[in-house]
């Protein structure tokens, strides 16, 4: 990989070994521990726009997910075990672990919001408080893919498809495919929302095959053994226990396509409160201040 900016200066580099394999992460700030999950197709440094803010109060713990950015891209097996969000918690519970942290916050956002809500289910005594970014349950994602949900979130279907077809067709050119979902997501609809340097990141992880590779599994599994797990969730009437807050962007994110977010999440949640922020997507990088806010009120709160 080329020359990438440090965009988390003073804070410090891990690598941990899990069941996943190698995961990389960077720590700094002071206070009690929260831990910061990226999605897809981006990696930690999705996060360093609000970090200065929440490293004042807490101590933040930021990995690449397995088959992101640094980490290790395990190799996947029939029902894509090692990229359903159930293995990725544990990963991550290994990682919280490893850097001494038992209970602890949790913000994800994407991708990484599917990996702390499946956490805070399989682990309800780990976590302290929990808050996703711009998602609702995958469970509803299925079930209520639409005509414009669809539309909205096409690459769901089309990243799930069977090997290699989709890695085959990002491959062609990986850096369109990423710019174009990327500008997509954003309100602004330009790669302009992002700073270059994240971008100079993306890129690098982006444009390499085993990534790619590693990524589709994501969503392979999120269409097969995510749901299921969801679906034994919701048979059982198991809801999240510990305080949830749900934040989305108001300007194109897929929580805005669908009925009534917060509702939704009330579903799976005993205690939850939320609202849309004025961004899209990627509510770190539009909105930092927004969300730095909504995420030191809600996590410093008793």
């Amino acid at each position: 990989m080329p020359d990438l900016a440090d965009l988390y200066p003073g804070f410090a580099s891990h690598w941990i070994d899990t069941a996943a394999g190698r995961v990389f992460a960077r720590s700094g700030g002071k206070g009690p521990p929260l831990l910061l999950l990226h999605g897809y197709p981006q990696t930690n440094v999705m996060w360093h726009r609000v970090a200065p803010a929440l490293a004042a109060q807490f101590s933040l713990i930021i990995p690449d997910l397995p088959g992101y950015g640094w980490s290790d891209a395990p190799s996947s097996d029939a029902a894509h075990a090692p990229y359903t969000k159930r293995a990725m918690a544990a990963a991550m519970i290994e990682v919280m672990e490893a850097l001494g942290h038992v209970r602890f916050r949790l913000a994800g956002h994407d991708r990484g919001g599917r990996v702390a809500y499946r956490l805070a289910l399989d682990h309800p005594g780990r976590l302290e408080r929990l808050a996703v970014l711009d998602i609702v349950p995958t469970w509803t994602m299925w079930h209520r893919m639409d005509a414009r949900l669809a539309t909205r979130a096409w690459h769901w279907m089309f990243l799930a498809l069977p090997a290699p077809f989709p890695e085959t067709m990002i491959g062609k050119d990986a850096l369109y495919f990423f710019d174009t979902r990327a500008a997509a997501g954003a309100k602004i609809k330009s790669l302009s929302a992002f700073d270059p340097r994240a971008l100079a990141h993306y890129h690098a992880f982006f444009n390499d095959p085993v990534r790619i590779h590693a990524t589709c599994e994501d969503y392979r599994a999120g269409r097969t053994t995510d749901l299921a797990h969801d679906e034994e969730t919701r048979a059982s009437g198991q809801k999240i226990a510990c305080p949830m807050l749900a934040i989305w962007g108001a300007a194109g994110g897929i929580p805005a396509e669908t009925e009534a977010p917060l509702a939704t999440w009330r579903e799976w949640a005993i205690n939850v409160q939320g609202f849309a922020l004025d961004c899209g997507h990627y509510l770190a990088e539009e909105a930092p201040e927004a969300t730095a806010q909504a995420l030191l009120e809600f996590f410093a709160a008793a």
